[in-house]
């Protein structure tokens, strides 16, 4: 494959950043990386590519080394595809667009484990917000610090979400459960009442710290299974406050391959502490073809209007509404979830 002008790149880069209002910090990065890469002999450049040793010109970090040896080696760099997926629009106005697109939320938690507000106030704040539906998802008993659901509890919640949506249609609650994904990917609940549920949210809470092969195993063996429908919060990190974690270790591709190989969503997490996964996994986790679910992990009903936060987030890596589970209709999220429990069919 022939070479492509990775100037010529890098100049467009940086002018769709301008154009979609980008930090100045941003655009200037581009724009020093083009003028050092211009000042080189095109060979020096080859070898320098070749060698490993992009990063030992001055401005030039991971990003930009990436950027520069996909378009050395013909490829379209993956920042510029994502860019140009954008049309240039500026961030606010791309994100307003998906967040309008929503019509739900995948992931939200009551007071029945460790939010602060009953079933039916969440449900009628989301309602107020314009969705048409929200997956109510308390934790599973492994949680216990969470005031995890065991399986009685969650039966008798499952008779007030049937009570509720009489009460609330033609919003509905999608039953559901954020649970637990065990040190060796099987999932914190009874089977026969993962079978009942509409959705599954399926997160890493213990052992963060896994070795990166055995936690990439962990998170593969959970979208493989049928009971599984959506990877939350897949790094596990913190990025504010006190309870600030570094991300989980893991081969990212392949996980998003996985992901992709049996219809899942890799969550795009609202939460101002989370905001996860970040920009360069959900970049790959696009290129890989995943499916998303764009949720605010509300824990209180003020918090469900944080989508918008996984909405930007979301624009800015080149994700499409159509992609997006939380744009779909509640049956048409059903459907989808079926299709896990029957295998596919």
């Amino acid at each position: 494959m022939a070479s492509r002008d990775p100037v010529a790149d890098l100049r467009r880069i940086a002018f769709l950043l301008e154009a979609a209002n980008e930090p100045t910090y941003r655009v200037r990065a581009f724009r020093t990386a083009m003028a050092t890469v211009g000042r080189l002999a095109p060979d020096e450049l080859a070898e320098r590519a070749r060698a490993g040793r992009l990063r030992e010109l001055p401005g030039i970090g991971e990003v930009l080394e990436r950027t520069i040896g996909e378009s050395l080696r013909g490829e379209e760099p993956v920042y510029l595809r994502r860019l140009e997926a954008t049309g240039g629009r500026p961030v606010a106005e791309g994100a307003a667009a998906l967040c309008a697109a929503l019509r739900g939320d995948a992931h939200v938690h009551s007071d029945w484990s460790d939010g602060g507000s009953p079933i039916e106030e969440m449900a009628e704040a989301a309602r107020g917000l314009g969705h048409a539906w929200i997956v109510l998802t308390d934790h599973s008993p492994r949680l216990t610090v969470a005031n995890g659901l065991s399986p009685e509890r969650l039966r008798d919640q499952l008779e007030v979400v049937d009570r509720l949506n009489r009460e609330l249609s033609p919003f509905r609650i999608l039953a559901g459960i954020e649970v637990d994904i065990n040190p060796d990917g099987t999932l914190d609940q009874e089977l026969a009442l993962l079978e009942r549920l509409d959705l599954v949210v399926g997160s890493v809470h213990s052992e963060l710290r896994m070795p990166p092969g055995l936690m990439t195993r962990r998170l593969v063996t959970a979208l493989a299974n049928p009971h599984l429908d959506v990877l939350g919060h897949v790094t596990g990190r913190m990025v504010t406050g006190r309870r600030h974690r570094p991300p989980s270790e893991f081969d990212a591709e392949i996980v998003f391959a996985a992901a992709e190989r049996f219809d899942k969503a890799i969550e795009i997490n609202s939460r101002p502490e989370r905001l996860d996964p970040p920009k360069r996994l959900l970049r790959l986790a696009v290129e890989a073809g995943c499916r998303f679910a764009i949720d605010s992990d509300a824990h209180a009903p003020g918090q469900l209007a944080w989508q918008p936060n996984g909405c930007e987030r979301a624009f800015l890596c080149g994700v499409e509404a159509a992609a997006v589970v939380t744009t779909w209709d509640a049956d048409a999220v059903l459907a989808w979830t079926r299709r896990h429990r029957s295998g596919g069919t």
